[in-house]
């Protein structure tokens, strides 16, 4: 894979730059509130009386935002990845073929690593 440096003007970089590091302290943010919320949970659950009805509920909140904070790491690796290809100045190339992404999936997803149809073959994948 040979990445090609895109062809995007330095004032958009650096507007994906701000909006990637804004992003970045937002998951951040959440995945840290998920694991305090987490931890109350835990902290409600132990040592008092116990209703199995709640405890099914407490872990089924639990599971889904066990859910939400792995979609939230992986977001979160990829505006890294995304901040790392700004430094490189490989920024807007996919990482898999090195083809340009458009401009347009940039502004809507700013840490597109990868094209939409690879995107899309890798969702398949999974």
């Amino acid at each position: 894979m040979t990445a090609k440096a895109h062809p995007l003007d330095p004032a958009f970089v650096e507007k994906q730059r701000q909006a990637l590091l804004k992003l970045r302290v937002v998951l951040l943010n959440a995945t840290k509130d998920s694991e305090a919320d987490e931890s109350e949970i835990k902290e409600e659950s132990a040592g008092g009386p116990r209703e199995f009805e709640d405890d099914a509920q407490k872990l089924a909140t639990l599971e889904l935002d066990g859910n939400l904070v792995v979609r939230d790491v992986a977001r979160l690796d990829r505006v890294d990845r995304a901040l790392k290809k700004i430094e490189e100045g490989t920024y807007g190339a996919s990482d898999e073929s090195g083809q340009l992404i458009p401009r347009e999936r940039l502004e809507a997803v700013p840490e597109s690593i990868y094209t939409l149809a690879e995107e899309q073959a890798r969702e398949q994948a999974r």
